[in-house]
């Protein structure tokens, strides 16, 4: 009797929850498949190089290393025809001056928009409007830049720049190709329409409530797949092992054959907003980086130098590493190793020295291994395969065991973890992404596999939503039910 009770309620629960919810799992595997390919619309280094002027060196005459030990970066590059610093101190908020006169900007206004964006994009600039944001600058990371000039350049391309109010840098470019296929990719994929992930508290309760029944449906699924699965002797008539037919069968065995993707895959997309905050991280404190890597004192480099080694530098980058001074020069297709600021030799920090620098990043912790990484591993990777190599690993013994990924060369520190975050590192990105390195390693292995897995997955969820679009047609006077009918198979 109880188990009679228990199936039904399997039954009504995947029927109904699955009949609500198929057409999401159609749009997923579809959007996941083209966000494979198609990213959300970004302004990568490259792009940004490409956009940025050479640097005007005769017209650099100010600077603002007066202020010491407060500066955490001090960037040189241009802004409508002038060099200009942007400071980032160690407190405090981000702030520009001239390099030419050493005075504060204003907000850049339409006029002086227009100009970045037609000298960034290499066009003429069609249309041009103050937003606050839109479908793709809304992602909190351009809050400090809001409101932003949005310019449309001329072009077939369908070119969009969108242009701080605040620090007149190019955040943002898209392109018509890459919008069409967003809409198709990132926008259905994570729940992203504007309207509602502008409110990030709601957008996040929003994917929490839509994807958690979705586990649902996976797992009363497998149970009933299982349940009507007959292997060995004791088959249906015909020696079938299911007893569907039709699009049921195609739904029963699709199911059964990706169910482990489909449960992995959407388990880990619930877990994409932390819910509950199970993997919550506070990383390495702000102090702690300042007294790992903050220098005296930045220096003004020596911009005649500087100029001698990259004529064509689109970015000056002065920063710090292990208590030292260093400074990168940027220019398009071009690598930009960390040099001296005050000779231009390659800078280098013996490995001793970092490793008595590393214990100041947890400071209540010892240092209980190091070890030189040379190739990428579970930890240390890139989907797109330029994980910075080598790089020194150093784990210490407080208790959320945190790790720290270190350039063995300059001393800068290139990412953290712990425990929380190593433990999301399995249940989000391999179970979502498939990001394994015996796959990223074999192009196109990880496609390959992402590709047959969803194909599983759609025949599954576009069967049930014909099953369901049937079943709701039905008048419920007609409608046996799901036990009769497949016993009497």
């Amino acid at each position: 009797m109880v188990w009679t009770a228990t199936k039904r309620w399997l039954y009504l629960t995947h029927r109904w929850i699955g009949i609500a919810t198929c057409l999401l799992f159609v749009l997923w595997f579809v959007s996941g498949l083209v966000m494979l390919y198609i990213p959300f619309p970004s302004l990568d280094e490259e792009e940004e190089l490409a956009g940025l002027a050479p640097i005007a060196w005769e017209q650099v005459e100010h600077g603002p290393f007066e202020q010491g030990s407060g500066l955490r970066k001090v960037v040189l590059e241009m802004r409508d025809g002038r060099p200009i610093w942007r400071v980032a101190p160690w407190e405090g908020e981000s702030y520009s001056i001239w390099a030419d006169s050493g005075r504060s900007p204003t907000p850049v206004g339409r006029a002086e928009a227009l100009r970045i964006a037609s000298g960034f994009g290499g066009a003429e600039v069609q249309a041009m409007r103050r937003i606050y944001n839109d479908q793709w600058s809304v992602p909190g990371g351009f809050d400090r830049h809001r409101p932003l000039w949005k310019a449309e350049l001329a072009g077939d391309a369908g070119r969009v720049l969108y242009v701080s109010s605040t620090s007149g840098e190019v955040v943002l470019d898209t392109d018509r190709n890459e919008r069409f296929w967003n809409w198709l990719g990132s926008v259905p994929h994570w729940l992203y329409p504007r309207a509602l992930r502008e409110d990030q508290p709601l957008w996040r309760q929003v994917v929490l409530w839509v994807s958690g029944p979705c586990i649902v449906v996976g797992l009363t699924g497998i149970w009933i797949g299982l349940m009507r699965l007959r292997a060995g002797k004791r088959r249906f008539k015909g020696g079938r092992m299911t007893p569907y037919r039709g699009w049921m069968k195609w739904h029963h065995v699709s199911g059964l054959v990706g169910s482990v993707f489909l449960i992995l895959w959407i388990f880990s997309g619930w877990l994409s907003v932390d819910p509950f905050r199970l993997f919550a991280s506070e990383g390495i404190a702000q102090e702690a980086r300042r007294d790992y890597m903050g220098a005296a004192a930045l220096p003004v480099p020596d911009l005649a130098l500087m100029q001698r080694l990259a004529p064509d530098a689109r970015r000056v980058e002065v920063s710090s590493a292990v208590g030292q001074p260093l400074v990168r020069l940027y220019q398009p297709a071009s690598d930009s190793p960390a040099l001296d600021p005050r000779t231009g030799a390659a800078f280098a920090v013996p490995e001793q020295t970092i490793l008595a620098a590393a214990a100041k990043l947890v400071p209540e912790a010892q240092i209980a291994s190091v070890t030189t990484l040379t190739r990428p591993d579970a930890y240390w990777y890139s989907v797109k395969g330029d994980a910075p190599l080598p790089v020194l690993r150093i784990r210490f013994t407080d208790p959320a065991h945190t790790w720290v990924h270190i350039d063995p060369v300059t001393g800068e520190l290139l990412g953290h973890s712990d425990t929380r975050r190593r433990v999301y590192r399995w249940l989000f990105d391999l179970f979502h992404r498939w990001d394994l390195n015996l796959l990223l390693s074999a192009f196109p292995a990880r496609d390959v596999v992402i590709w047959l897995m969803s194909i599983a997955g759609l025949i599954s969820s576009v069967t049930a939503v014909y099953v369901g679009w049937v079943r709701l047609r039905r008048s419920p006077a007609r409608q046996p039910s799901v036990a009769r009918r497949s016993n009497s198979a």
